[in-house]
Formats: C-alpha cells, structure tokens, sequence
C-alpha cells in the first residue's frame, strides 16, 4: 500500500501472474463504474476438474456475487452449478471460477488492507466481502488459461501450434511484444516440419519437428525427432573453443538419432545421442534430479544433463 497510496488514482486493478489472456482492461473497469461496484471480480467458467483449483462463486441476474468459496473438493461441487449459458454447458464448464483479476475502489482497498489479519484475496477478502460491500461479478468471454500447473502451461504452449490458435499472436490490434534480443536467423537443415514454431537463433538438424514450439537458440542433433514439445532454448551459444577446452561430450541442447515426445524442456539443458523421452499417461508421477513425470508430461529441469542412450 506504500507504493500505491503514492499514486493519485480511483480505482485499483489488481492481476494474476501465472495466466495466459487478452483482456481489454478498460471494459472490467467501464463495467465496474457503472453498476456502482465497491469490488469487481472477473470471471470464467470452469470445469470440474478445475473448478476444485478455484474460488467458486454464484451470482444474481444483476451479476452481484452471492456466495463464494475457494478451492472446493469435488464432493460440495454440486451446489456450485451457475447458469453459464449453452455452449460452455456443452462444454462441462459449469463452474464459475474467479481468474484472481480484481477492480477496487481506493478507499475500501485501504480499509481493507488496514486489517492485517487478512493476506489472501480468494480465501479471506472476497469471501469476507461479499456480504458487506456490493461485489460483482464480470463475466470474461475471451482467451483465458492458468498457467500455474504444468499441463495448463504444456496445452497453452503446445497450442500457438494449432492453425488457428485460441491465443493469437498475429492479432494487430492486441500485440504481444517480446524482448528484441537482435539474434541470427534459424538455420534448418533436411528437416520436415509439421506445425512448428521455430524461434530465432536456432541450429536445426532434426529428421522431424511435430506440433513442436522451439525456443531461443536451441540446437538439436541430426536424424532426431520432436513431436509435442515445448523446448525452452538455450541462454547462450556454446563456442568450438570453450567445447574443445572444457572437453564436453554432450553439447547444449538435443543430439542425434533422439526422440523426444509430450515433453518441457527448460532452458540450458543438455540431451545426449540416442536418447528416446516418451512422455504420457503411461507414465508414473515421478522426480528425479534431472526430471519431473506430472500427469505423462515429462519436464527436463533446467541445465539438467540427460547421458546419450537414456531411455524413459
């Protein structure tokens, strides 16, 4: 509150940082201002499965919150069902969940956060709110995805791969920017591609790249093939020097002859030859020092070593 109170402003617009969306903020606070809101809360339906992940909540025809509850188990969803119209039913999102984007009004904001008995907005604020102050609901109908667990962050990535992807990129009127890191362009030899995206920077050889997003500089091997993957990059480039000196077998990103399936791949991580990564359901939760198995996917950790022939 030091930081905000040193700014002249009515309202307060408070945003997630693990979730994917295009949002334009001045509708929520439009909306806000005109149904005379003290707090705001944007919205979206959910499924069962995810719902148990989210602060639940109902509202009136007016949008008013009536009720409110994080994180449900699956036994009291019943009682959480919202009208959400046709083709979110058809879709099993029935469940209206908070996306954690909230608008305030100044001065409830600094009563609120006067009382430091609370410190979390989805399990004390919000629920503590809705009884005392007008709390609404703003129904989001566009692009949205948490990308706090692991197959939320594959699927959205994994995505921009679609022909049409849901997350637009190439949408002129809500850019996306990205840092401008003046990198060469990708070299791609004898390769088939198959709904790639290829980042700058990279040295390509593989046999095959398959609904595949390749990051910043990446490197992989001759004959290997990637389907499915996400595949970070690399933070530098690896000089024939430095390799000769430090005597490295197994070089910055994936060898040769490997196939790498259903898989995250962070930054700086080094894939010997012959290494076969066949990520899916038949695959066990699991953690190792070089690797995590979350619900078949399997993530590389950062600047992990993966020895050539490795087989999972």
């Amino acid at each position: 509150m030091d930081h905000f109170l040193q700014h002249e402003f009515e309202y307060a617009l408070i945003l997630s940082g693990d979730q994917l969306y295009q949002m334009d903020y001045n509708d929520i606070i439009q909306k806000h201002i005109e149904s005379k809101a003290d707090i705001s809360v944007a919205t979206y339906p959910v499924n069962a499965k995810d719902a148990t992940s989210f602060g639940i909540l109902k509202s009136n025809e007016e949008n008013v919150i009536t009720s409110f509850i994080e994180k449900p188990s699956s036994d009291l969803l019943v009682d959480w069902k919202s009208d959400v119209g046709e083709e979110m039913r058809k879709q099993g999102r029935e469940y209206l969940g908070s996306m954690g984007i909230y608008v305030f009004n100044r001065e409830l904001l600094i009563k609120l956060m006067a009382d430091e008995s609370t410190v979390d907005f989805g399990k004390e604020i919000i629920p503590q709110s809705i009884n005392k102050y007008k709390t609404v609901s703003y129904p989001f109908e566009g692009y949205w995805t948490d990308i706090g667990n692991i197959d939320s962050f594959f699927e959205a990535n994994i995505g921009l791969t679609d022909d049409i992807p849901q997350f637009n990129l190439y949408d002129s009127k809500q850019r996306v920017y990205t840092n401008a890191r003046i990198l060469p362009t990708s070299k791609i030899s004898g390769t088939s591609l198959d709904r790639a995206v290829v980042s700058e920077g990279c040295i390509i050889g593989a046999a095959k790249i398959e609904k595949s997003v390749i990051g910043i500089r990446s490197r992989i091997g001759k004959d290997s093939t990637i389907i499915n993957t996400y595949m970070m990059g690399n933070d530098d480039y690896e000089s024939l020097e430095g390799i000769h000196q430090n005597n490295t077998e197994i070089l910055v990103g994936i060898g040769e002859r490997c196939f790498i399936k259903n898989t995250i791949i962070d930054k700086n991580v080094r894939i010997g030859d012959d290494v076969r990564i066949n990520g899916g359901p038949h695959l066990e939760d699991t953690e190792t020092e070089t690797y995590v198995v979350k619900e078949g996917i399997v993530v590389i950790k950062k600047g992990a070593v993966i020895p050539k022939g490795f087989v999972l």
